[in-house]
């Protein structure tokens, strides 16, 4: 359906990012704005940006 346009490493980053801001919410200062980690950890594991689509990106070898 969708073409994986996120890369190995890429994934693997973005994963990484997003639970650390979601880390925010539950430890430390406790903030709202971790939640904005959903956004790099849904991407991450699905391999698809959408973003990366708009801009004609794609960090995939292939």
């Amino acid at each position: 359906m969708f073409a994986v346009n996120v890369g190995t490493i890429d994934r693997a980053a973005r994963i990484v990012l997003g639970l650390a801001l979601l880390a925010i919410v539950f430890v430390g200062p406790k903030t709202a704005w971790g939640w904005l980690g959903l956004i790099p950890l849904a991407t991450g594991l699905a391999g698809r940006c959408p973003a990366y689509s708009l801009l004609g990106f794609d960090t995939c070898a292939r």
